[in-house]
């Protein structure tokens, strides 16, 4: 998929997100929160300042998963997913970064058929 490809679904993944919360458009960080809440399998509630950070954390190793970054060590006590780095994730620049989580949340959304 092209740049504009990805950034033209990218946009309308925002809008349904924000129609579905009734929100303003969500950025990256939002998204990535997200995939955390839904890849912990707690529901919502309410999260401490770390918490959400632990939780982009999680996003983020998840969809690094599927290109074969990271892999799921197992959970805590408390049910946290643990993930460890099995393959160095490449230099990229901020705007490489950029376009590819946001590629790889489109994948996740719509592997889960919520997009």
């Amino acid at each position: 998929m092209t740049a504009a490809e990805i950034n033209k679904k990218w946009k309308v993944l925002q809008q349904k997100v924000s129609e579905w919360f009734d929100t303003e458009t969500p950025d990256l960080k939002v998204m990535l929160f997200l995939v955390g809440v839904q890849e912990l399998g707690q529901g919502p509630k309410k999260f401490s300042k770390r918490e959400k950070e632990e939780l982009m954390h999680i996003a983020t190793c998840r969809l690094f998963s599927s290109l074969g970054f990271y892999e799921l060590e197992g959970a805590d006590e408390d049910g946290w997913p643990h993930w460890k780095l099995v393959n160095p994730i490449p230099n990229y620049t901020l705007l490489e970064q950029e376009l590819m989580i946001k590629s790889l949340l489109l994948d996740y959304f719509e592997e889960y058929e919520i997009y």
